[in-house]
């Protein structure tokens, strides 16, 4: 028997064997109730105060205001989505349950509206395929980091921030990303990393200290807004880079300089492909 043969063979006999049985895929999870839940935080009264918010996929929103460290609500329609708070001495962690495990399905509900305090601390923010309005001007932030995946957010500082802020970082994917006021965080670093999206970093506000900034993204479409008048460098690594400019930005080579006074920038594109705007 040639091989040509035991080929049709071994088909006939797998599509038999298809036929002959199904295979039943677990349900995902179906909504439920909607329930509204109460989340408040009491302030620890510590300078290293370190607060973790850990989210799935929903509507993330935050906005200063609270009396207490952490203050708002959790709505949701499936168990696994109910918020738990975990302390650890300094470290407050506001996270969900298995929502990594959870696939996505129609009329799921999970939004979280939360007010922070004035209190100095650390904020960290993981989270997955959500879309986010974070006002956090007038905190007092010691350092800032948000990793996040498929994601639509907007974060602002329209207030400066009550204290020095060593590092801002952010990490995301296929996104649309908006930061705005960012001169107002008081940064000392910026580090931002994307990957094929629409990202705005706009650093309006005012600079109380010197600021540097690098940003690492892949095919995207990146605008740098820097208000006229702020003292800048922007130096772009990347050939395959579409670059248009604002009048007032001296170009040579790869470096974009704007004249100003007070506090500067520094700031150090590195993109593989795409289009930079740099506009003020």
């Amino acid at each position: 028997m040639n091989g040509k043969i035991i080929s049709a063979i071994l088909a006939l006999a797998l599509a038999s064997m298809a036929c002959g049985f199904s295979v039943d895929l677990p349900e995902g999870p179906k909504p439920g109730p909607e329930v509204k839940e109460s989340i408040t935080v009491a302030d620890p009264g510590s300078d290293e105060t370190r607060l973790t918010l850990s989210f799935g996929a929903g509507d993330l929103k935050l906005s200063p205001g609270a009396q207490n460290l952490v203050e708002g609500t959790a709505t949701y329609n499936v168990e696994d989505l109910k918020p738990e708070i975990v302390k650890d001495g300094n470290h407050i962690e506001i996270k969900q349950g298995d929502f990594k495990s959870l696939p996505p399905f129609d009329d799921m509900k999970n939004e979280w509206d939360l007010n922070l305090g004035e209190a100095p601390m650390e904020l960290t923010i993981y989270a997955g395929a959500y879309k986010a309005t974070c006002e956090l001007g007038g905190l007092a932030l010691k350092n800032l980091s948000v990793r996040d995946g498929a994601s639509d957010v907007h974060l602002s500082f329209s207030e400066p921030n009550r204290t020095e802020m060593s590092v801002l970082r952010y990490e995301t994917g296929a996104s649309d990303v908006e930061l705005t006021g960012l001169a107002n965080a008081n940064f000392s670093a910026l580090m931002f990393t994307g990957g094929a999206g629409n990202y705005t970093l706009d650093f309006g506000g005012e600079l109380k200290q010197d600021g540097v900034v690098t940003i690492d993204s892949g095919l995207g479409n990146l605008i740098l807004v820097i208000p006229e008048g702020t003292d800048a460098k922007i130096t772009v690594e990347g050939a395959a880079v579409n670059i248009n400019h604002d009048s007032g930005w001296f170009q040579n080579g790869q470096t974009y300089t704007q004249n100003g006074e007070g506090h500067s920038l520094k700031v150090l594109v590195k993109m593989a492909a795409g289009n930079l705007q740099i506009s003020n």
